[in-house]
């Protein structure tokens, strides 16, 4: 088994159930992408760059799937978190009803898309 794999199996609930949801939504969109257990978290890559990854945080309560290329993600921006952070955006959820599947498929699918963009926005 994948560190990242036995991490997200170790998880509390609701976390548990959150990251294997989020899982199976990803890895079923991207059979390619290869998950990775990077700075203590679930990391996506896809041809060996940065894709995504699962935050879980604890102490507040929720999951976030924050994506590698925020800086030119266009599609519900209004959904997206970016509070404290300068860069990276993510979705939130705090229980397994929150996820809607075509939000979180539909900006998965521009990541995609904006892969080879890079971390940040280049003027």
């Amino acid at each position: 088994m994948k560190p990242a794999e036995d991490y997200i199996l170790k998880q509390p609930e609701p976390f548990k159930s959150i990251l294997l949801h989020l899982q199976i939504l990803i890895e079923s969109r991207f059979p390619e992408v290869d998950l990775q257990f990077k700075w203590k978290i679930p990391f996506y890559y896809l041809n060996d760059k940065p894709f995504c990854y699962l935050n879980p945080s604890k102490k507040k309560g929720y999951v976030d799937v924050a994506f590698w290329v925020s800086a030119h993600l266009t599609k519900y921006n209004e959904l997206l978190i970016s509070e404290n952070r300068k860069v990276v955006k993510s979705l939130r959820y705090f229980n397994l009803e929150d996820i809607d599947s075509k939000v979180l498929l539909s900006v998965l699918d521009e990541a995609h898309q904006l892969k080879d963009n890079g971390f940040y926005k280049r003027k």
